[in-house]
């Protein structure tokens, strides 16, 4: 059995500074060939979503298959988007 993709996207942001790493709204990663392109704190937030999703899981009052999260940076608050891909 094939685990499945995992893509995060970060999709908002709360605050007006940017982020630290300069991630823009709708930049989006594969978790298992970019995850060092992505803010290790997001990872760090992301990882137990990430584990659940991708192995069978599901999150309590999400949309079946995803998760949205929030990373403090410093100034500003972002909003990621975890989406399993189930591949054919």
């Amino acid at each position: 059995m094939k685990r499945p993709k995992i893509k995060i996207t970060l999709v908002g942001r709360k605050g007006e500074v940017g982020c630290h790493r300069g991630h823009k709204i709708g930049d989006t990663f594969d978790f298992d060939t970019e995850r060092g392109k992505l803010c290790p704190m997001a990872m760090h937030v992301a990882f137990p979503y990430v584990d659940i999703l991708r192995y069978g899981g599901e999150i309590p009052n999400q949309e079946k298959g995803t998760a949205m999260f929030s990373c403090p940076d410093v100034d500003t608050l972002n909003i990621f988007k975890i989406e399993r891909i189930e591949e054919e």
